[in-house]
């Protein structure tokens, strides 16, 4: 909190993100285990803790002394290596050593807990981590995200060999993960892969070809996609392979880093240009599926991807509501002025979408991977309508936040900088804003998932306990959204993908919040839920001011 609550510079560093934070607690009792989230609040409120002091200091100091790269030791030798500022190095310590954010969804023993936890724990706690420090969070995410995909279409003998170092928590021995699919003419067309790989006769693999956007690029694996010599053309023809950064012998494999990214954001971690000389991987899965092996990792970072823009848009509406609260203007706090109060509704309503479709996903990825019916079809819905809006939704909402601080906002000393240059990567990694309002699209055409959508929000209403007229507002907006939902699958109507894919996720958050408010007995959520309806859903005149019906209310 503030050292000085009178001095006309407020200042919420050293707060704690999690104890301050009343809707996300209540949020975590209406989404899991009683007896988990009690075992779990030491680690949450450490969390809380470090996101509001430590990691903030750290993730400044990173930030503003991005890494290097090296080519040859001083020596001459010719080895590369990436030279990391102390304070990203121990960002890395609090994040893979203290709280194995990469291993929480693959271990049973994880934070003191004797059995699987459920994929929400780790969200919830990137989702404090993310509101200091966003870069690491996508070499976390990588290395997460490779794992599960080794483990569902890895060979045995692939897995065993490789994935004691990737869920190790000795730091001595963890491997971390990447991901190098983008090239300079397969950006979102993968099916214009270049990268060749040769098969060996030890079952090995080589690969030759250039990767040109590739995080993290010094992870001890990465997972690549190639181009088998004489196989089908297009995707058809594109497999999914496991690089090491290391042979066996414990020499460098054979590609080299060309060089590191000068990046708008994520200065913090690095970027780089990778060139492959035939250079030792193994197959993963079955040849000539690599794409369809690749979208499952895919689509797990892009739910990570949404997780990093809700938690951005907490921490600038945290900011923006501490200011408005501290700060004295024309012989009143700035919350006290009605306009400052639109202001500031207008970035909680996103911020809070975001969060709701964050529990409401990650809830849906594990009765998925448990093998409930319809949840796998549910799961590939929602996970695009996240990385779609929360993603785009930060850079609004990071960016009028900063306003809220005035001038001193604008001052790379503080957070709101970093926050909106970081907060501009969502909408591009992983699938720009067109390829994932796509993808929405797809998912209705190929896995049938509208009727499963439609399902799963009319049970969250059956429970809502709305008054009437709130209710039937809710149920004819989401008649209309699927109805542009099902026009946009049809031929010719991509072009409508993102107004509907827009259209599905206000509507699936404004339910689904009305829920939560009712599960919680939060007034705040279901106004905030009303809020999501009347400004992102029903059609208005500009001209006239936006009044909630009297009849929501009744």
């Amino acid at each position: 909190m503030s050292v000085n609550a009178a001095h006309p510079v407020p200042d919420r560093h050293g707060a704690n993100f999690y104890t301050t934070d009343t809707e996300l607690q209540l949020l975590l009792e209406l989404y899991l285990p009683a007896d988990l989230l009690a075992h779990l609040q030491p680690y949450l409120r450490r969390m809380g803790e470090l996101a509001g002091g430590r990691i903030d200091e750290l993730a400044g100091i990173a930030d503003k002394n991005p890494p290097t790269l090296e080519h040859r030791t001083r020596s001459g030798l010719d080895r590369q290596r990436i030279v990391k500022h102390p304070a990203y190095e121990e960002l890395e310590r609090i994040a893979y050593g203290e709280f194995g954010l990469q291993a929480i969804s693959h271990r049973d023993d994880m934070l003191g807990w004797q059995g699987r936890m459920p994929p929400a724990v780790k969200y919830a706690l990137t989702y404090l981590f993310v509101q200091s420090e966003f870069g690491l969070c996508c070499p976390l995410s990588m290395t997460d995200s490779l794992t599960r995909t080794l483990k569902k279409f890895g060979a045995p003998e692939l897995v065993n060999k490789y994935l004691p170092q990737l869920l190790s928590l000795d730091w001595d021995e963890q491997a971390q993960g990447a991901m190098f699919m983008t090239e300079q003419a397969a950006g979102s067309d993968i099916a214009n892969t270049l990268t060749m790989a040769y098969p060996q006769a030890d079952d090995s693999w080589r690969l030759t070809g250039d990767k040109w956007f590739c995080s993290n690029p010094d992870a001890e694996f990465a997972m690549v996609l190639a181009r088998v010599e004489g196989g089908a053309p297009g995707m058809k023809g594109i497999s999914l392979f496991l690089l090491p950064r290391t042979l066996d012998d414990g020499s460098a494999n054979h590609y080299r880093i060309i060089r590191l990214k000068d990046k708008l954001g994520t200065k913090s971690m690095a970027s780089g240009e990778i060139r492959m000389d035939g250079a030792v991987a193994y197959l993963v899965g079955e040849q000539g599926r690599g794409f369809v092996q690749m979208a499952d990792m895919v689509n797990n970072s892009r739910l990570s991807n949404g997780v990093r823009s809700a938690g951005m848009m907490r921490r600038a509406v945290a900011e923006a509501e501490f200011i408005a609260h501290e700060r004295i203007a024309f012989g009143k706090s700035l919350e006290d002025m009605p306009l400052m109060q639109r202001q500031l509704d207008k970035l909680r309503v996103p911020a809070e979408q975001a969060r709701t479709m964050v529990f409401q996903t990650a809830q849906t990825l594990m009765r998925s991977d448990a093998g409930e019916e319809g949840a796998y079809a549910l799961l590939r819905i929602l996970t695009p309508m996240i990385k779609f809006r929360a993603c785009r939704d930060a850079r609004k909402v990071t960016g009028d936040a900063m306003e809220v601080r005035g001038g001193c906002g604008y001052i790379e000393e503080w957070s709101d900088p970093r926050l909106v240059r970081d907060a501009h990567l969502g909408s591009i990694w992983e699938g720009t804003s067109n390829i994932v309002a796509l993808d929405v699209i797809r998912a209705i055409r190929r896995e049938g998932s509208l009727p499963v959508l439609q399902q799963h929000l009319r049970g969250l209403l059956e429970q809502a306990r709305l008054v009437p007229g709130y209710r039937q507002a809710l149920e004819a907006a989401l008649a209309r959204a699927s109805a542009l939902a099902e026009k946009a699958a049809q031929e010719g109507g991509d072009v409508l993908a993102r107004q509907a894919a827009t259209g599905l996720y206000n509507c699936t958050t404004a339910i689904a919040m009305a829920w939560e408010a009712a599960q919680t007995g939060s007034a705040e959520r279901l106004r905030l839920s009303q809020l999501v309806l009347l400004h992102r859903v029903l059609p208005r005149d500009p001209l006239e001011a936006a009044e909630m019906p009297p009849a929501w209310q009744e």
